[in-house]
């Protein structure tokens, strides 16, 4: 099966532009969302701004973890109270 996806003439072109060799523009797409190659990032951030990164991504990750159990103990405190 086949679907039909839009996109904005500049991301046509720019993906287009990013096509290699005989690449059809789905394989460009799987390559290119699989996010950058470690090499082509190196260096954008300087090891503050990286560690700033990582700990404002595990402070995320542990409020998640922190409403998933409020959920789930309210969701098992009205299963005790049926």
């Amino acid at each position: 099966m086949v679907k039909t996806i839009r996109v904005s003439e500049e991301y046509h072109e720019w993906l287009t532009a990013h096509k290699e060799g005989d690449e059809t523009m789905e394989e460009t797409l799987r390559r290119m969302t699989r996010g950058p190659h470690p090499g082509d990032v190196a260096g954008l951030l300087t090891e503050d701004e990286a560690d700033a990164a990582k700990t404002a991504v595990t402070d995320l990750r542990g409020r998640d973890r922190d409403r998933l159990n409020a959920a789930q103990a309210a969701f098992d405190a009205s299963e005790t109270t049926e």
